[in-house]
C-alpha cells in the first residue's frame, strides 16, 4: 500500500470553494445566443444513466501540471449534482463498478493504457445508529468516522490489470462540526503513486461554472434568466490522478509523440435484486462515457444517447447517425432560427477536427478535403512514431503534453490565443461554455470571435479559485444553495483562501479575454446573509446534519464515555 502524504503547511494552500458542475463540448454546445443560452453539462445526459448517479461521468479534464511541466494531471467526476447536506447516506463509490480512465497514445482509437479504480467499503454503523460518524474527525483512521471507502487503483497496458496502488477515500464534508479542517483531511487522502505521481479520490466542488436555466424555455422565454451560477453549493465525486508525462505518452517519449487521446467510462455489473439486498452477476457492461465535454447530452438525439455511452471509440466513426451530429449538427439551425445568427455552411470539417480527429494541418478528414483548421495543435498524426495509416477518427478528448502551462492564462483557451486552453485538453478554468458558443458558429475555423455572440452565459468564472498544487479542484462544500451564503461564505466556513491566481486555468478574475464580458466574479444573491451573525455562522457549517453530529455525539458520550470524543476535539 502506498503511504499517504500528510501536508499541513497552510500557508501555501490556495484551495478555495469553486461551486460548479460540469463541463460543455466545443462546438455543439447550446449556449448564450446574443444576449445568453447555455447548457448544462454531462450530467444526467441520458435517460439509463441518470437513474444511476453513482456510475455517471460528469467531467473530465486534461493538463501539464502547472507546479511540475513533467506531468499530466487528469481529473475525472463522477456523481453529481450532490447537495451536501444529503445525509445519512451521502454520495459513496459503487462498489460493483470499474471506474476507468484511459489513454490513446497513437490515434488508433484504443486504449493504449487505462487505469482503473474499483470500490470496497468497510461500514462500522450496524445496527448501531444511523450517523455517518459519532464525533468530530480529524484524520482518516478516526475511530469516529464510521463509514469508510478504500480505493484500489489498476494499470493496463494493453494486457490485463495489474495493482499499482491502494488507499482510503477522503469522506463526505459532514460539515465543519464533524470535520472541523476538510483541506487537512484532504491533504492526507493525497497518495504518492511507485515511480512517480499521485492520486486524490474523494469529494470536491464541481468545477463547472454556468447559468444552466436553459431548460426553462431557455432561459425564461425572454433570456431574463441568465448571470447565475446556477450549479453552485454542488459536489461532486473526483478521481485526480498526476502521471509523468513519460507514463502517458507513446514509447514513453513525450518529445517525439506529444499528443495523446483521453476519455473515461465507467462499468456496472449486473445486479440481482431481493429484499435488502443485491448479489453481482455477470460480467461488467459500459454504462457510461465521456470524452469531450457534453457531446452525448448535447450533439446526440435522445435516441442515441444510450447507445453512445456502451459505445467504444473505436466505433464512432463507422456509425453514420453518429458522424451526422458532428457535420451536420442541430444547434447552428436552432440558433439561426431563434437568435438570427447565420449557421455555418456544412459539411462541418473543423467540428470533424474538434471531436473526432484532433486538430492539424494533415488532420484526416471524412470526406478528404483538407482540414478547414490550418493548425497544428492536437492531432495523433503529430506523433512521429505513430502509424498514420492507422489512426481513427474518434471522440475523446486529445491533449498537446508538449505545449508548457502559460503563466497567464485566458479564459477561452485556443481561441483566445492560449494554446493550453480547451479543445487541447481542458483545464478546470477553461470557459468551456463560450468557447462552445463561438466554435459552433465557426470561430476556430475562421480564426475570428463572433461579436453577437460575445456576452456568453455572463458566467465567466468559479467565484473562488481552485487551488495551485495538486489535486487543484476546490474543497467540497458544506453550505446549501438553500442557505442563500454563496460560494464566498463557503470558502471563510472552510478557513480556505480566496483571490488567489488559479494557474489550472487562469486567474478567476481575468477579463482580458475578447469575449467582451467584465464581470469575473458571481455577486452573491441579493439575500445572502452577513457572516457577522453568529447564528447563520453556526447553522452554515454542516446546518442539519450538524446538529444530528452534535447530538449523535453527546449520546455516544454517554453510552461510551466522554472521553473518547473529547480527546478527539483536542487533537
Amino acid at each position: 500500500m502506498s503511504r499517504s502524504r500528510i501536508r499541513r503547511a497552510r500557508s501555501g494552500r490556495r484551495i478555495a470553494a469553486a461551486v460548479t458542475a460540469g463541463t460543455i463540448v466545443l462546438g455543439t454546445a447550446l449556449s448564450a445566443f446574443g444576449a445568453d443560452v447555455a447548457t448544462a453539462s454531462s450530467h444526467r445526459e441520458a435517460p439509463l444513466i441518470s437513474a444511476d448517479p453513482a456510475v455517471d461521468n460528469t467531467d473530465l479534464y486534461a493538463f501539464v501540471s502547472p507546479d511540475d511541466p513533467d506531468s499530466v494531471t487528469f481529473v475525472a467526476n463522477w456523481f453529481g449534482l450532490q447537495e451536501p447536506n444529503g445525509g445519512p447516506t451521502f454520495y459513496p463509490w459503487a462498489t460493483d463498478a470499474n471506474y476507468d480512465l484511459n489513454i490513446d497514445t497513437d490515434g488508433n482509437a484504443k486504449p493504449d493504457i487505462g487505469y482503473r479504480l474499483t470500490f470496497r467499503t468497510e461500514d462500522k454503523r450496524g445496527t448501531d445508529t444511523f450517523l455517518y460518524n459519532n464525533g468530530p474527525v480529524t484524520s482518516l483512521g478516526d475511530e469516529n468516522l464510521l463509514y469508510r471507502q478504500y480505493w484500489t487503483l489498476s494499470v493496463s497496458r494493453g494486457g490485463g490489470w495489474d495493482k499499482v496502488a491502494e488507499g482510503q477515500v477522503a469522506p463526505s464534508q459532514l460539515g465543519k462540526a464533524s470535520i472541523p479542517d476538510y483541506a487537512d483531511l484532504r491533504d492526507e487522502a493525497i497518495t504518492d503513486l511507485p515511480g512517480g505521481g499521485k492520486v486524490y479520490v474523494g469529494p470536491a466542488e464541481d468545477s463547472f461554472f454556468a447559468d444552466l436555466r436553459v431548460f426553462d424555455l431557455l432561459y425564461g422565454g425572454d433570456l431574463s434568466e441568465v448571470g447565475q451560477d446556477t450549479l453552485a453549493a454542488t459536489n461532486v465525486n473526483t478521481w485526480a490522478l498526476q502521471l509523468p508525462k513519460s507514463a502517458v505518452t507513446l514509447n514513453g517519449d513525450a518529445q517525439r509523440n506529444p499528443v495523446i487521446g483521453v476519455w473515461s467510462d465507467t462499468e456496472r455489473y449486473s445486479m440481482q435484486l431481493a429484499p435488502g439486498k443485491a448479489t453481482r452477476v455477470g460480467e461488467p457492461v459500459q454504462v457510461s462515457r465521456l470524452g469531450n465535454p457534453l457531446v452525448n447530452e448535447v450533439v446526440l438525439p435522445a435516441g442515441l444517447k444510450d447507445a453512445f455511452n456502451g459505445l467504444t471509440p473505436n466505433k464512432d466513426a463507422t456509425i453514420p447517425a453518429v458522424v451526422d451530429r458532428v457535420t451536420n449538427p442541430e444547434l447552428p439551425k436552432l440558433i439561426e432560427g431563434i437568435y438570427g445568427v447565420p449557421a455555418p455552411k456544412g459539411p462541418r470539417n473543423d467540428l470533424v477536427e474538434i471531436f473526432l480527429t484532433g486538430i492539424a494541418k494533415n488532420a484526416p478528414t471524412l470526406d478528404g478535403s483538407p482540414a478547414p483548421i490550418q493548425a497544428d495543435l492536437n492531432s495523433p498524426v503529430l506523433n512521429a512514431d505513430a502509424n498514420k495509416a492507422e489512426i481513427q477518427p474518434s471522440e475523446m478528448l486529445r491533449l498537446n503534453t508538449s505545449v508548457p502551462s502559460t503563466k497567464d492564462p485566458n479564459r477561452l483557451g485556443v481561441l483566445g490565443g492560449d494554446l493550453q486552453g480547451f479543445p487541447n485538453g481542458r483545464r478546470l478554468t477553461d470557459d468551456v461554455i463560450d468557447i462552445s458558443i463561438q466554435a459552433v458558429e465557426g470561430a476556430a475555423q475562421s480564426g475570428q470571435l463572433v461579436d453577437a455572440l460575445a456576452t456568453g452565459d455572463k458566467v465567466d468564472a468559479n467565484d473562488v479559485d481552485f487551488g495551485t498544487e495538486f489535486p487543484y479542484v476546490a474543497l467540497p462544500g458544506a453550505v446549501t444553495a438553500a442557505d442563500g451564503l454563496g460560494a464566498g461564505a463557503q470558502a471563510k466556513d472552510q478557513g480556505t483562501v480566496t483571490g488567489s491566481s488559479d494557474t489550472t486555468g487562469g486567474s478567476n478574475g481575468d477579463s482580458s479575454n475578447g469575449s467582451g464580458s467584465t464581470e469575473a466574479d458571481v455577486a452573491p444573491a441579493s439575500n445572502s446573509t452577513s457572516w457577522d451573525d453568529p447564528v447563520p455562522m453556526a447553522l452554515a457549517g454542516g446546518a442539519g446534519l450538524a446538529l444530528f453530529g452534535g447530538l449523535g455525539a453527546m449520546w455516544f458520550r454517554r453510552r461510551r464515555g466522554a472521553g473518547q470524543v473529547d480527546q478527539n476535539q483536542q487533537r
